[in-house]
């Protein structure tokens, strides 16, 4: 018998993206609520409890209630949401961040999709980390380009309206008093004792993201050249299909240049005393939806990259 997957909160931009991945499947059963009752608990509740799967496409508070209408002990769980990427008993669904974690997405009945600037940060340095490259206590700086689709539904209307104000046509840095909601998974699933400093920045363009982390190399440990730090990042991310590592520094890259794809590339580009390190994905894909659907397939015991543009 397929697997039935229920996405609470379709009409949202993540849930939209979900069901344009999983509607054509022959794999899965999608249930799908009537519109009508789409915001009545009861008619939720009696789908999540019916389905082998559930997507949580909501807000964080509306999500921590929706965890408490299930009762099915058989139900399995991603919440794309902030509530529970750094709660007790749920597994952080990044499969490639480090050895295991495929495993423990696999086998979890709470999974939490990543945030999509938190993708791109720990894609960067959670390996540094893991590697003993970069020092638990480093500080560092990190700033994220994001097309304007990562606002959701009421910054795309912003954006596309007709009479809209000028200043959307420039980039524009927000969350500058470091209170930004990715913050705590990005410090927490990195390993590092204090957040980065973190600059988000949205654009007008509809989606793709560039993510940077700026080092000297003298704040690397075991490393000495751009090419050897590379090689480590090649090394660690080696056989994954959906993570990465670009085998030339690229000089110049374009924030929208995944977009439509559900992969993920890195870039070391710099000189033997300072680097950057980028990771250039779509933050509906491989920050949003595509890793939602990823964590599913393995979920389920499905392929991996089924329903997935790479």
């Amino acid at each position: 018998m397929k697997p039935k997957v229920y996405i609470d909160g379709k009409d949202g931009t993540t849930g939209l993206q979900i069901y344009e991945r999983l509607s054509a499947r022959e794999d899965i059963t999608l249930l799908l609520i009537d519109e009508a009752k789409r915001k009545d608990p009861a008619e939720r509740a009696k789908l999540m409890n019916q389905a082998d799967l559930v997507f949580l496409c909501l807000p964080d508070a509306a999500a921590r209630e929706a965890v408490t209408l299930i009762e099915n002990p058989a139900t399995r769980v991603i919440d794309a949401s902030t509530a529970h990427r750094t709660a007790p008993g749920w597994v952080y669904g990044f499969a490639e961040l480090k050895a295991g974690q495929r495993e423990a997405i696999a086998g979890a009945k709470r999974v939490a999709n990543p945030g999509c600037h938190a993708t791109g940060f720990l894609s960067l340095a959670a390996p540094l980390v893991a590697l003993g490259l970069l020092p638990r206590d480093a500080a560092l700086t990190c700033f994220s380009l994001t097309g304007y689709s990562g606002g959701g539904k009421k910054m795309i209307a912003q954006y596309e309206a007709a009479d809209r104000e000028a200043a959307l046509s420039s980039p524009a840095p927000y969350a500058l008093g470091q209170t930004h909601k990715h913050l705590p998974e990005m410090k927490a699933v990195a390993g590092l004792d204090t957040a980065p400093v973190f600059i988000p920045i949205v654009d007008d363009y509809y989606k793709g993201m560039s993510t940077t982390i700026p080092l000297h190399m003298s704040q690397l440990r075991g490393v000495g050249s751009v090419e050897a730090l590379r090689r480590a990042y090649a090394d660690y991310y080696a056989g994954q299909a959906l993570v990465t590592v670009a085998p030339e520094a690229p000089g110049k890259v374009y924030a929208n240049a995944m977009a439509g794809r559900d992969a993920l590339t890195v870039l070391v580009d710099g000189t033997d005393e300072a680097v950057t390190l980028t990771a250039l994905f779509d933050n509906l894909g491989k920050g949003a939806s595509g890793a939602a659907v990823q964590n599913m397939n393995l979920m389920l015991g499905l392929a991996e990259t089924a329903g997935l543009k790479l």
